[in-house]
């Protein structure tokens, strides 16, 4: 792999989590799971580096993020500077710098998964990535946390 290719491979990942962030952000489940592999997995952490959930596939992933959201809530998402490693023409991994901000209408309901109104977090999206026929996706992303802030 030559370096021109590296950098192409790097800004379409670069353009995947962008993506992911924007789905995320316009509550557009289906599109963002369909940014991972079929049997793709995305594990977000809490603060103390427990699990919080984990998903394994396209529907647990849409399923479980789609129901922190609905009509009323505002989610957004910010992606910071990126280190990313590409490790063959059709593997790669990257961690980016995030903040997220999810706001829940006061009649949300508070659950184990979702305990909270509002939530403010940063830390680290953790992406393993593989190319499929010509296309990249996320075989498995994690998230860690530094600090989260929850209000019910």
């Amino acid at each position: 792999m030559d370096a021109v290719e590296r950098l192409s491979t790097i800004e379409g990942l670069r353009r995947l989590m962008a993506r992911y962030v924007r789905y995320a952000d316009h509550q557009r489940w289906q599109d963002l799971a369909g940014l991972f592999t079929p049997d793709g997995t995305f594990t977000p952490l809490k603060p103390d580096g427990s699990v919080w959930l984990r998903m394994q596939g396209r529907e647990e992933i849409a399923a479980t993020v789609g129901a922190a959201g609905g009509p009323g809530h505002v989610l957004v998402h910010h992606l910071f500077s990126d280190e990313i490693d590409v490790e063959s023409p059709t593997s790669a991994q990257g961690v980016w710098a995030m903040e997220d901000i999810i706001t829940r209408p006061e009649d949300a309901e508070v659950s184990e998964a979702f305990p909270f109104k509002g939530m403010h977090g940063f830390g680290h999206y953790h992406a393993r990535f593989v190319q499929v026929e010509g296309s990249w996706y996320i075989a498995e992303l994690k998230l860690t946390r530094l600090r989260l802030d929850l209000t019910s």
